[in-house]
């Protein structure tokens, strides 16, 4: 997975000294790593309720994370990526975790969803 150069998503700060420097939530000491992982089994709804934490600023690191995503190819060895996976990341496309190609507008409408519950 990428690298996210998570100084340029303006919704997280580092501050040495407040959470071990760790991402945090602007103006909270509540980790970005923290929603993320607990979105893995809660709704937005009960990630804003356990957290006290915004849908918008869960809106707002997720969609810098999928913009990220969408822009950055991370490198690869050229023995390790075969010629139709290299045109599937050229034609926009990206593998979701059981091998499958899933569209951008497919991985759009995902987050949307993601988004709304």
């Amino acid at each position: 997975m990428a690298n996210l150069d998570w100084s340029q998503c303006p919704a997280v700060e580092s501050i040495p000294g407040k959470v071990s420097g760790a991402w945090v939530f602007r103006d909270t000491r509540l980790p970005v790593a923290t929603v993320i992982e607990n979105l893995e089994d809660l709704s937005v709804e009960e990630v804003m309720e356990q957290f006290d934490v915004t849908r918008e600023q869960i809106a707002a690191v997720l969609e810098f994370v999928a913009q990220s995503l969408r822009t950055t190819i991370p490198p690869q060895s050229s023995e390790l990526v075969n010629a139709h996976s290299r045109s599937a990341v050229m034609e926009g496309k990206a593998y979701a975790d059981h091998g499958e190609f899933i569209e951008e507008a497919e991985m759009d409408a995902n987050f949307e969803e993601m988004l709304r519950s």
